[in-house]
C-alpha cells in the first residue's frame, strides 16, 4: 500500500477511536489496545495481501488469513480473540457510518478459549502480606520519606483487599475517599460508570494514618489525588505500585509471580464468595458489566457447594 493508503488507515482508525471515547467512554488503556490491534492488522494487509489493500477494502478472506497468521505466531487464543473483537467492532462502526456496505468479520468465529481460573491468594497469604506491610511501615531505621512510602503501600493494600478495586481505580482515588465519615467509596470505573463500594474499618484507619503522615511531611503536596506521586505531578502509577507489591511479597515469603494488584482483586472476590456472598453482589462490587465476567469465580462456588453438601446433607456420612 502507498503512503497515502497507510495514512488513510491511520485516519479511519483515529475516527473509530474517537467514537469509542466519546460515545462509549472507553478508557485510555482500552483505546491504546484497539489502536495496537488495528495498526497490526493494517500492517499485515499492506505487507502480505494484494497491493493497495487497506482496512476499508479488506475482505473476509483477508481477516481469516490474518487470524491464521496470528496463530502461526504462537499467540494465545485469548489474544487472537481480542484482536478479532477489535476488528469486528471496527467494521461494525464502518457499516453504521456508511463507509462500507458489508462486514467482512461478521461470519468469522474466534478461537475457542478455555476459561482460566484466576490466581488467588489464600486468606492466610493475604494476612501475611498485610502483616509484612504493617511491619515494614513501623521500622525505626526508616527515613521519614521511606516511612511515608511504606505507610502508603500498607494503605494501598488494605484498601485494595477491602474493596476489590481495579488498580487504575485505586491509584486515581481522590482525597475525598478518605473522609472520616466515609462508609462507601464512589468509584468511577470502566466507561466512566460509577458504583458504590463499602469501606471497612481497617481500610479507613490505614487511609487516615497515611494522610496524617503525608500532611506532616509534605504539607504543600497537591491534594488532587489520594495517592499523588512524590517525584512528579500526577498520581502514583500502576507500575510503581506493582513493583512495590512484588518486593513486599518477597519479604512476606510469597512467590512474587503469584502476587499482583489484580491477584488481590481476585482474592477479594473469591474470599467473599467462599464466605457466602451472592455472585450478583460480587459482580456489582467489582464493576463487571456482564455476569459472565464474574463467572470466572464459579470454581469457588462449586467448592463451597460441595462443602455444604458434604457437611450438611443427612446421608453424607453414609457414602460408600
Amino acid at each position: 500500500m502507498s503512503r497515502s493508503g497507510e495514512t488513510c488507515d491511520a485516519s479511519v482508525i483515529e475516527v473509530f477511536l474517537e467514537m469509542l471515547a466519546a460515545e462509549r467512554g472507553a478508557a485510555a488503556n482500552t483505546l491504546a489496545a484497539y489502536r495496537r490491534d488495528l495498526d497490526d492488522f493494517s500492517r499485515y494487509l499492506r505487507g502480505a495481501r494484494a497491493p493497495g489493500r487497506g482496512l476499508a477494502s479488506a475482505t473476509t478472506d483477508d481477516v481469516r488469513s490474518y487470524l491464521q497468521r496470528l496463530s502461526g505466531r504462537g499467540l494465545k487464543p485469548a489474544s487472537t480473540a481480542r484482536r478479532l473483537a477489535a476488528i469486528r467492532q471496527f467494521y461494525r462502526f464502518l457499516c453504521l457510518e456508511g463507509r462500507r456496505g458489508d462486514d467482512p468479520a461478521a461470519v468469522l468465529e474466534g478461537p475457542r478459549r478455555g476459561r482460566a481460573v484466576p490466581k488467588v491468594l489464600s486468606i492466610a497469604e493475604v494476612d501475611r502480606l498485610l502483616a509484612a506491610a504493617r511491619t515494614g511501615s513501623e521500622q525505626a531505621a526508616l527515613s521519614p520519606q521511606e516511612r511515608l512510602r511504606a505507610v502508603r503501600l500498607a494503605c494501598l493494600i488494605e484498601v485494595l483487599y477491602a474493596t476489590g478495586l481495579r488498580v487504575s481505580e485505586l491509584v486515581s482515588l481522590p482525597p475525598a475517599a478518605a473522609a472520616r465519615n466515609t462508609r462507601m467509596l464512589v468509584v468511577r470505573g470502566k466507561g466512566s460508570k460509577e458504583r458504590l463500594v463499602p469501606l471497612n474499618e481497617p481500610a479507613k484507619a490505614a487511609m487516615h494514618a497515611y494522610l496524617a503522615l503525608r500532611a506532616e511531611l509534605h504539607p504543600q503536596l497537591p491534594s488532587k489525588w489520594l495517592f499523588p506521586s512524590f517525584g512528579e505531578s500526577g498520581h502514583l502509577t500502576r507500575q510503581h505500585f506493582g513493583r512495590d507489591l512484588k518486593a513486599l511479597a518477597a519479604r512476606a515469603g510469597l512467590r512474587t509471580d503469584q502476587v499482583s494488584p489484580h491477584v488481590i482483586r481476585h482474592a477479594f472476590a473469591s474470599h467473599l464468595l467462599h464466605n457466602g456472598a451472592d455472585l450478583r453482589i460480587v459482580q456489582t462490587l467489582l464493576g463487571h458489566a456482564d455476569i459472565s465476567t464474574t463467572q470466572i469465580y464459579t470454581h469457588v462456588l462449586e467448592e463451597r457447594l460441595k462443602s455444604l453438601v458434604r457437611d450438611l446433607h443427612p446421608l453424607a456420612d453414609a457414602q460408600a
